[in-house]
């Protein structure tokens, strides 16, 4: 039977989880559930879900260090549940590569739309990677400074020839700075040009995500010159 993806649910909240697991099924998605660490990757191990829905306030191996290793072994969509008052905890699953997040309590449909979002970059990245070649031509490759982006594999190289992995969301916001060069961007033109739009134009967390890929990018992080930050304005790719 055909879904429209899969998801993990990982909280130590039978409740909340059997809730989430009734209302995403009936919106055609395939639903697993792990109630710790230790279901979750066996869960993964199983039959490897396309996005994570992780709870960061579990008893023993917390959301972070379960966020932490999804992203040593797994290429994964991951949508943080956060509590409300948690903006520290946002920002440093953000900063370790989280895709999006939700706080508790949240509607139903703002949910289904942050999966939805999240799954189609992931999915879109995977179809993009299937197609694409084993070795990629150098004439494909997009400079950024001293790395080299490959659009057609989503894969982002450094100058050594490794792979700097990307999540799904740096991808595009990366690729959406290399496409307007020497442009000023706005948040809310990139919140657009990477079909977020159910982020609010001012959600501080398109900045996390601007501040990881300097780290990834630029030489010195702390004194950008690759994308530079335009005072009240947006940010701005310098090539």
């Amino acid at each position: 039977m055909e879904t429209n993806g899969r998801l993990l649910l990982v909280d130590d909240d039978q409740g909340a989880r059997e809730m989430l697991r009734e209302y995403l099924s009936l919106h055609g998605f395939e639903v697993a559930e792990a109630a710790n660490g230790v279901e979750m990757r066996a869960a993964l191990a199983g039959t490897p879900a396309e996005v994570v829905l992780l709870d960061l306030r579990m008893p023993g191996e917390d959301g972070l260090s379960l966020l932490r290793w999804l992203r040593e072994h797994y290429r994964v969509g991951v949508l943080m549940v956060t509590g409300a008052g948690e903006v520290v905890d946002r920002v440093v699953g953000l900063e370790m590569g989280a895709d999006d997040y939700i706080a508790k309590p949240y509607e139903p449909r703002e949910l289904l739309a942050r999966v939805k979002s999240v799954l189609r970059r992931v999915q879109e990245a995977a179809a993009t990677a299937a197609g694409g070649e084993p070795a990629p031509r150098a004439e494909a490759m997009l400079a950024v400074g001293e790395c080299r982006l490959d659009p057609r594999s989503h894969r982002l190289f450094g100058a050594d020839g490794e792979e700097i992995v990307l999540t799904a969301m740096e991808f595009e916001l990366l690729k959406a700075f290399v496409d307007h060069p020497n442009q000023v961007l706005s948040r809310d033109r990139l919140l657009t040009m990477t079909r977020n739009r159910e982020w609010e134009p001012f959600d501080r967390s398109i900045d996390i995500r601007i501040a990881r890929l300097r780290r990834k990018v630029e030489p010195d992080p702390e004194r950008p010159q690759l994308i530079r930050t335009v005072r009240g304005a947006g940010y701005m790719f310098v090539p």
